[in-house]
């Protein structure tokens, strides 16, 4: 079974094909790398997935939903946000014009324009339910990041994103936020059920920096926090938006031997731990030849190779793409396909770093 299945994705920025047509799917409860030298378009088909970028062609469905594709029918969602407006304004003419009534009149004027903020507050803010409605009008629109946490997607960055002037207990709590169901109305009168749903928020935030090596460490700011331990505390906040698919984009980057052996064995625990599905943007080859069940390959927008961690490292297009061809005048020596990539080859992480 696929969690996500991405099929003939483009995304052009300009005249410029970022992504050419990419057809990919994460089976459930796998983890999958995605490699490629720089500018590969790795870290855009990442932010297709996320949500952030709309896809010029192409669809991606997620647990059997479609959820991201170019939007359809768009033109129609505006008069889903005028018709109500409309209607208690005709409503109001009719009454005020039966009834001569004035007063009827300036309340019908009044609902009329109550009714057409809910509803435009309702279009911005895009619950499921409004969401749903318009899949049955026929209108769809790609899925937001937010929307993507909702379903069950958390993901880290390449570069680190945390909140920084706040503790790491804190951080995590901000990434569970999704998952909470106490209303505005019980934060505001604090609610039995909000001081509830706050301290079952806190105990598992500890338990999630426990899983990820931070025990202890909930009362410091994220800025004082080594930087290894401020990537571990990236993906403790992803986890605690409950993902069923998580994506860690250059999870090891910048960490030195020893806290990437740590880091790839936390890698390893969450799927076996607690059953997540990982995609991984990774340059450490060690790491994804190391615990990737499957290993994707871009290069310049396009997939030019996909199987196994050894299929990969001995596909003449890899080789290729990251150690490019011989000169011409190069004398005959054995094939570049003959030759597979090591798994610690520094040739291939020095192209990649």
């Amino acid at each position: 079974m696929s969690l996500l299945e991405a099929s003939r994705i483009t995304k052009r920025f300009g005249g410029l094909v970022a992504v050419n047509t990419i057809d990919f799917s994460i089976p459930e409860k796998s983890i999958v790398s995605l490699i490629g030298p720089n500018g590969a378009g790795k870290t855009t088909f990442f932010n297709i997935i996320a949500g952030i970028y709309d896809p010029t062609g192409g669809e991606i469905h997620f647990d059997g939903r479609q959820v991201i594709a170019r939007p359809r029918r768009a033109w129609l969602e505006p008069l889903v946000w005028v018709v109500p407006a409309l209607l208690v304004a005709l409503a109001t003419i009719v009454l005020g014009t039966e009834g001569r009534s004035e007063t009827s009149i300036i309340v019908g004027l009044f609902l009329t324009v109550l009714t057409l903020m809910v509803v435009l507050l309702i279009g911005v803010a895009r619950p499921p339910k409004y969401q749903r409605f318009l899949v049955r009008l026929g209108i769809f629109k790609s899925a937001r990041p937010n929307d993507m946490v909702i379903n069950g997607l958390g993901r880290t960055f390449q570069n680190i994103r945390l909140f920084q002037n706040m503790s790491a207990l804190e951080n995590v709590l901000v990434g569970m936020h999704t998952r909470l169901k106490s209303t505005w109305i019980d934060a505001i009168l604090s609610t039995p059920r909000d001081r509830r749903e706050e301290e079952a928020a806190r105990v598992r935030a500890r338990e999630l920096l426990a899983l990820v090596g931070l025990r202890g460490r909930d009362d410091q700011l994220a800025k004082n926090l080594p930087y290894g331990d401020q990537r571990r505390l990236e993906i403790a906040r992803a986890l605690g938006s409950d993902p069923r698919l998580l994506l860690l984009d250059e999870p090891t980057a910048g960490m030195n031997p020893r806290e990437t052996q740590q880091l790839t064995g936390l890698i390893s625990r969450l799927r076996s731990d607690l059953g997540l599905t990982i995609l991984l943007i990774e340059h450490d080859m060690r790491v994804v030849m190391g615990i990737s069940d499957r290993v994707t390959v871009l290069d310049h927008g396009e997939k030019i190779a996909e199987g196994t961690p050894d299929e990969v490292r001995r596909n003449p297009k890899v080789i290729e793409a990251y150690l490019g061809t011989p000169p011409a005048d190069a004398p005959a020596t054995e094939p570049p396909a003959a030759e597979p990539i090591a798994p610690g080859d520094p040739a291939i992480e020095g192209s990649e770093s």
